[in-house]
């Protein structure tokens, strides 16, 4: 059976001292102490992480002709991100160039002093060398990350280190991403054309395509060579559906077709797909595509109709900031709520995973509303906390616009839906009516606006449009404030 995907992220643990040391001030045994408080914290929260033990006896960095070795050792390691805490003052030439030379997303951050010794005596002096290490990442260009100054028992430390490794990850399947596009967008679609050349060239996404009739050979491999798995995922589907109004011999095709797209995503390496999803695709294999993307989606490989190729793009940021805890989903923005000033419909024809249903709701399994095709999803999403996130852009200019809703209650609707409420609905249409972005959107059910308005610093040409909570909320909450939105 298909198996749902699993990503992960690397952490290269950089721990750093002055290069110079006395019995008091930049005391080396309180560093490698420091050092060794903060590695059994990354521990016990299971962070995959390498350290530099294999450099010295402290595993700490100071000198600058260890430089070349440490980037080696971290890219054979396959490091994603850096966290270079300052165990005392630290070595500002020393971080900037190793820094420099990985390009990876850093968090700096140095333990709250404890109280001088009874000579006056402080032994590490760390929020004094950071103030020297930002200055000189700056100078070279490095963007960084930053936990306010603070021990590491404090919340503060947790939600922040928290938010860095989401925002890390995004980073990372951002500058990896390899998009399936399946056929083309429909014609009347303008408001989904990308530049495919542009992104490639300011972003490194690349597109794969793929078309209909190559599409229907590998299908056909499929539903002849894995028949017995083909039946048996369609009966597992049956299974979990309280309703079903569309022929059973229709499930096949929707096994079949799920099993397709994931083998080519798992062939080319594929982050995500999007793919035509109208009356070419039903042509080729005998239903609407809807439920096979939701399945998809289920089995954590973004999946998005109308071959919207900024809606996958935004698909995988939402993702990757859930540290994929939750599978997407990629709504219509459709309609204000017929009594409530600010609430609105998120809606698409069936393409929600089943995983987000309400459970308190039945499934269903029905025709496509106007294609009179089988077969579409029909339920409404669990509500909660949702974070909405959008990549787009116009005229060479790209921006993602962030920003939270609640799950609330609303008229019941075919296809797949949930209604979410804003404190201010306003802000987010007139985001969308002046843009640069179009009805679709990826919704998760996490909080990653903070995540994601970080992970903007490390790449160049990315604007963060938060709409609500809005961007001084953000910074407050990124200066270590608790903010009610974020927890």
């Amino acid at each position: 059976m298909l198996e749902k995907r699993k990503m992960s992220l690397k952490l290269g643990f950089m721990p750093t001292r002055r290069n110079m040391c006395g019995a008091k001030a930049f005391n080396v045994k309180s560093a490698g102490m420091m050092k060794t408080v903060i590695e059994n914290w990354l521990k016990k929260k299971k962070i995959d992480f390498v350290n530099l033990d294999f450099l010295n006896e402290e595993g700490l960095i100071y000198h600058p002709g260890d430089v070349d070795a440490v980037v080696k050792y971290f890219i054979q390691n396959d490091v994603d991100a850096i966290f270079a805490p300052h165990c005392n003052f630290g070595a500002e030439d020393v971080v900037a160039k190793v820094t420099q030379k990985m390009g990876k997303p850093v968090l700096l951050w140095g333990p709250k002093e404890e109280s001088p010794d009874s000579e006056g005596y402080r032994y590490r002096d760390s929020q004094c060398g950071l103030f020297a290490t930002t200055k000189v990442l700056q100078r070279v260009g490095v963007p960084f990350s930053y936990i306010i100054n603070c021990s590491i028992e404090d919340p503060m430390f947790e939600r922040l280190f928290e938010n860095f490794i989401s925002a890390a990850m995004v980073v990372k399947y951002f500058r990896n991403m390899r998009l399936g596009q399946i056929s083309l967008r429909p014609d009347a679609f303008w408001s989904v054309k990308c530049n495919e050349g542009e992104l490639l060239e300011r972003y490194g996404i690349d597109l794969v395509p793929i078309t209909l009739p190559e599409i229907r050979k590998r299908y056909d491999g499929i539903m002849t060579s894995r028949k017995e798995e083909v039946d048996e995922r369609a009966e597992s589907i049956a299974a979990m559906m309280s309703e079903l109004h569309v022929p059973k011999e229709s499930l096949k095709n929707v096994a079949g077709l799920v099993m397709t797209i994931k083998d080519w995503a798992d062939e080319q390496n594929l982050t995500a797909t999007a793919t035509q999803c109208w009356g070419p695709m039903f042509d080729t294999i005998g239903i609407s595509p809807c439920f096979a993307l939701s399945e998809l989606n289920g089995l954590g490989l973004p999946s998005i109709c109308e071959c919207d190729i900024h809606g996958a793009i935004s698909a995988v940021m939402a993702q990757a900031a859930s540290r994929f805890s939750s599978p997407i989903f990629l709504a219509d923005v459709t309609a204000r709520h017929p009594e409530k000033e600010n609430v609105e419909l998120f809606w698409h024809c069936g393409v929600f995973p089943k995983e987000l249903a309400r459970p308190d709701k039945p499934l269903s399994l029905n025709i496509h509303y106007n294609r009179q095709a089988p077969v579409v999803g029909n339920w409404e999403l669990k509500g909660g906390r949702v974070s909405l996130v959008r990549f787009d852009g116009v005229q060479g200019q790209y921006s993602v616009l962030i920003g939270q809703g609640k799950g609330t209650e609303g008229p019941v609707n075919h296809g797949t839906y949930l209604w979410l409420e804003f404190e201010d609905w306003a802000k987010w249409e007139h985001k969308f009516i002046y843009g640069p972005y179009i009805h679709h959107v990826a919704g998760v059910h996490a909080c990653v606006t903070p995540a994601i308005y970080e992970a903007c610093r490390y790449i160049p040409g990315l604007t963060a449009d938060p709409a609500e909570p809005e961007k001084e909320k953000i910074e407050a909450f990124l200066r270590g404030k608790e903010i009610r939105e974020f927890m």
